[in-house]
């Protein structure tokens, strides 16, 4: 019988952490992500990549 279920992935996500972001903060994010069509959780890691870009120049 085959397996069922959603693929495996190459690069599985297995760290989770937790931010907690003053009101202003989170409607900053909740408007970008809005405008941008992204989630909370890819805007933050777009935003990661970009610290660790800027960090390597």
């Amino acid at each position: 019988m085959a397996k069922t279920g959603r693929p495996l992935s190459d690069d599985p996500s297995q760290h989770r952490i937790s931010v907690r972001l003053t009101e202003s903060e989170y409607e900053l994010l909740k408007k970008y992500v809005e405008a941008h069509d992204l989630t909370m959780t890819r805007a933050l890691k777009l935003g990661i990549e970009l610290l660790y870009k800027s960090s390597q120049k």
